[in-house]
């Protein structure tokens, strides 16, 4: 199975939060990404590509291919920060 996905990662649960509820009133899930995510992919939009289970930390692959597409997840605490989770597709 692979799966595509974008994210958005910031260090703080509130600001995660605030963006999770930007998102949820319609926000442009790639400008956002662009705009506050602390992830170099948030230049390219916080796209991922297409990856495997596995890739990526537990927390973020049991969102990536369990939960619900083209749906945005979070806040999810890993290691890294606080992530937004949106699965384009999984095949």
């Amino acid at each position: 199975m692979k799966a595509c996905a974008c994210h958005i990662l910031v260090k703080d649960k509130a600001l995660a939060e605030k963006l999770k509820s930007q998102l949820d009133k319609g926000g442009n899930f790639h400008q956002l990404a662009k705009k506050h995510s602390i992830c170099p992919t948030g230049k390219k939009g916080g796209d991922l590509g297409e990856f495997s289970p596995g890739t990526m930390v537990k927390a973020f692959d049991n969102v990536v291919f369990k939960k619900e597409i083209l749906t945005v997840h979070g806040p999810v605490k890993t290691q890294f920060g606080y992530h937004l989770i949106k699965t384009l597709y999984r095949s």
